[in-house]
């Protein structure tokens, strides 16, 4: 009798071992696969940036116009970034810390910060997921499909899409002129029309959440989209809320929902533009693994 106590003392011990282990790996422990170069050059022969206007809401180069415009819906902020660019190169995304890996992660503001953005916002958070396409800038870092997973493919010409990685592989976008691969979702607007229901989640999701989005308009012009929401001034949207917005007031034709809650973060010009929270009980940016910017 007390040796099967025994043993179920040490099968006890090792069960807790292996739950802490899982947890840490999990969400605690880095692990670095591969550090990338900084993004701050100008890929192609794009003239010089030449004289820039920038203020609180407002940015214009030779090659880039961003106007901040803010919203309330629904009892929440809205945050819109409409961004006009000469050439698809300036829409790009960027590793925390320049580095692929699992759990590597900062601020969205330092990350807008150390690549030089002039608008970005949280991206997919690729780092606490095991599959799911990661394209980033045309280097394929993670070709293993998450099944029917719903991907935002930004093409070299600035053209989205919106694709099952049940059925295409990356390295066939990759040919087609993938350029980035966002591998969050759902996607929202698909050909100027809703593609969601109105009670459609993201898994584990609030129904009002503070949301990040990005959305194509035309050729070239973009709206980046983030939601405060969890607090007493701003009570959050839900994803059919955010894609009914984006369409009646943005006109977008084709939206993709990005990582939300505590991550949705909007950099512009030095500062963080929204009021980012996990709980509602303090206002502070979530770390992540990645962003989308608009830069050089």
């Amino acid at each position: 009798m007390l040796k099967k106590h025994g043993f179920t003392i040490i099968y006890g011990i090792i069960l807790v071992v292996f739950t802490v282990y899982i947890i840490l790996d999990t969400f605690v422990n880095t692990q670095v696969y591969t550090v990338v170069g900084n993004n701050n050059e100008i890929i192609s022969d794009v003239s010089e940036s030449g004289e820039v206007i920038s203020t609180l809401d407002y940015y214009q180069d030779n090659n880039i116009e961003i106007k901040i415009n803010e919203y309330t819906v629904n009892s929440t902020q809205i945050y819109v970034a409409d961004v006009q660019i000469k050439d698809a190169e300036f829409i790009k995304t960027a590793f925390a810390n320049n580095t692929y890996g699992k759990n590597i992660t900062d601020k969205t503001s330092n990350i807008a910060n150390n690549i030089n953005a002039i608008l970005a916002i949280n991206g997919d958070y690729y780092g606490v997921q095991e599959k799911g396409y990661v394209l980033k800038n045309g280097v394929v870092y993670r070709d293993i499909s998450a099944g029917d997973k719903e991907d935002l493919v930004i093409y070299k010409d600035g053209s989205f899409e919106i694709v099952s990685e049940s059925e295409i592989d990356i390295y066939t976008l990759l040919n087609k002129g993938a350029y980035n691969i966002l591998s969050f979702g759902p996607g929202l607007i698909e050909n100027g029309s809703v593609g969601i229901s109105q009670n459609y989640e993201v898994a584990k999701s609030m129904k009002s959440n503070p949301r990040t989005a990005i959305g194509l308009i035309d050729n070239l012009h973009y709206v980046f989209v983030v939601s405060d929401g969890r607090t007493e001034d701003s009570e959050g949207l839900s994803l059919y809320e955010l894609a009914e917005f984006m369409q009646n007031e943005l006109n977008v034709k084709t939206a993709y929902n990005l990582d939300g809650g505590g991550s949705s973060t909007m950099y512009f010009n030095g500062k963080i533009i929204n009021n980012p929270t996990t709980n509602g009980k303090k206002i502070s940016e979530r770390s992540v693994s990645d962003v989308v910017y608009i830069g050089y």
